[in-house]
Order: structure tokens, then C-alpha cells, then sequence
């Protein structure tokens, strides 16, 4: 018995990093995932390679329409959507007084935009669903998930786009749970603090991704080495971590054991608080 057992889940930018490992992880616990990712043939090499039944949709998610394109590949896929996780993104880091309208945008379209883009796709079925079970005196709990960072709930200096647009996932989050939490669909959010990812890799590796949109920017990925041993030494379980321990909590959330957390932003840093609160 698994714990997502006749489950069907969209997990957004899931061929790699925490994506890629909470697809595998809800894989090997019973559920059907549609793997995406900006890159056509990176996301059919992760179904490809993830033990169990998954579909693909590839493609840039910002662009109009792709929110709607993808709840209807997963529908067609698997017939139905029990769970969404909100994970696509990347980072374009760059202090304030010299970042562009550009840079600022593109973190707000692919973090808080398109997530609520793929929230409302979801509303005519999910919606329609929710009240046909009430009348009929059933509960069947449905599952979104944002991923978000504690540069939104703490600020990062480098990162006010990102943090900006993280911030932003805990209001669309909180919204999304007192609007539809009559629906019994279930909305949270996790503010992961470092993971380790291609986006937290040393940036001396010179790795670099083209930002989403019509820009065709390079954007580099990772952060200074000096920064990440720094930040290391700041997380009292003394390291980052791993995609598979990130997946861990998004898999308790989307499971039956979370049905009445709602509405909430976990922090999951191993014991990471450093910031400022309001």
C-alpha cells in the first residue's frame, strides 16, 4: 500500500532537483505524475527513467495558455487530477539598484503568475467535483502545494525578485485554502531553506539556463562558494539538504495524514532562521 495509491498528481519542473524527486517519491508511492520541465527532451529522459506510470508535458509555462494546456495533458493522461506541487522555477539574482524591470518580472511570472495560472485551471473540475461530493455527504481531499523559500518569508539581499515572488506564493496560498477549503481541497505551501540543486550549485561551475520568455537571456545558475559554505554554517543540522529530504514534507502534505494542515507555510530549513520579522 502506498500512500498516493490511485492518486494522480502535476508536478511542475520535475526532471530535476526537488521536482525530479518528489515525482519519484510519489512514483513509488502509488501515484500517476506528469513530469514538466522547460526542456522538451530533459523531461522525457525523467519519465523515462522514473519507475512507474507518468506522462509528460513539456514547455515554457509562462507563456498564455500553458497553465490551461497542462491540467488538460494530465486530465487526458490519467483521466483526472488529485494533486498539483507548484515547484518550476530558478533564480536571476542581482542587487536592486541594478537589476532590470525585465529580471524583476520574470521572477514574478514564473513563481507567483504561473502557479496561480495552474490553480485556476483546475478550478472547473476540481471546483465542480467539491460540491457534488458535499451534497453527497463524502469527503475526498484534493492537494495543491507551492513551493516557496524563506527568502520570501525572510528576504535574501541579491534575490528581492525572487524573494519578492515568494513572497507572493504565501498569499496566493493562504487565499487559495479560505476560498476553496469548502471544496476540501487542501492548499499549502513549503519555504524550503538550501537544498541541494543546480541552482545552489557553486556558480563557479559556469552552468548557465535560458530564463523563461521571449528574452533568450543566460541566466547562471548557482551561488559563490564562499556563500554557500556560509550557508551552511548557518543551519543548526549543519548542511543542506537533499532533493529526496525536500521531497519528503511534500509528500506528507499531499497525503491523506495531511488532510486538516491547511492554509499553512512550512518552513523546512533544517533549523535555518535567520532574517527579519515583521
Amino acid at each position: 500500500m502506498g500512500l498516493l495509491d490511485g492518486k494522480s498528481a502535476i508536478v511542475t519542473g520535475s526532471a530535476r532537483g526537488i521536482g525530479r524527486a518528489t515525482a519519484e517519491l510519489f512514483c513509488s508511492q502509488g501515484a500517476k505524475v506528469l513530469i514538466n520541465d522547460l526542456d522538451g527532451d530533459i523531461a522525457e529522459q525523467a519519465a523515462g527513467e522514473i519507475d512507474g506510470e507518468t506522462a509528460v508535458f513539456a514547455g515554457d509555462l509562462t507563456k498564455p495558455g500553458a497553465a490551461d494546456e497542462l491540467v488538460k495533458a494530465a486530465n487526458d493522461a490519467f483521466g483526472e487530477v488529485d494533486i498539483v506541487v507548484n515547484n518550476a522555477g530558478y533564480t536571476w539574482d542581482g542587487v536592486v539598484h541594478k537589476m532590470s524591470d525585465e529580471q524583476f518580472q520574470a521572477m514574478l511570472d514564473i513563481h507567483t503568475v504561473v502557479p496561480f495560472r495552474v490553480i485556476r485551471a483546475l478550478a472547473p473540475a476540481w471546483r465542480e467535483a467539491g460540491k457534488a461530493e458535499k451534497a453527497e455527504g463524502k469527503e475526498r481531499f484534493r492537494k495543491i502545494v507551492n513551493i516557496s523559500s524563506v527568502s520570501g518569508t525572510m528576504g535574501n539581499a541579491g534575490q528581492s525578485n525572487y524573494s519578492a515572488a515568494k513572497a507572493g506564493v504565501t498569499g496566493l496560498t493562504k487565499t487559495v485554502a479560505k476560498e476553496w477549503g469548502g471544496f476540501k481541497i487542501n492548499c499549502n505551501a513549503i519555504a524550503f531553506g538550501f537544498v541541494e540543486t543546480r541552482l545552489t550549485q557553486a556558480k563557479e561551475k559556469g552552468e548557465k539556463m535560458q530564463a523563461a520568455g521571449d528574452s533568450g537571456e543566460q541566466v547562471e545558475l548557482g551561488i559563490p562558494e564562499q556563500m554557500r559554505t556560509m550557508a551552511s554554517m548557518m543551519i543548526p543540522l549543519g548542511r543542506p539538504a537533499s532533493p529526496e529530504e525536500a521531497a519528503g514534507p511534500v509528500l506528507l502534505l499531499c497525503s491523506d495524514y495531511a488532510n486538516y494542515i491547511h492554509g499553512q507555510v512550512i518552513n523546512v530549513t533544517g533549523g535555518q532562521f535567520t532574517g527579519m520579522y515583521s
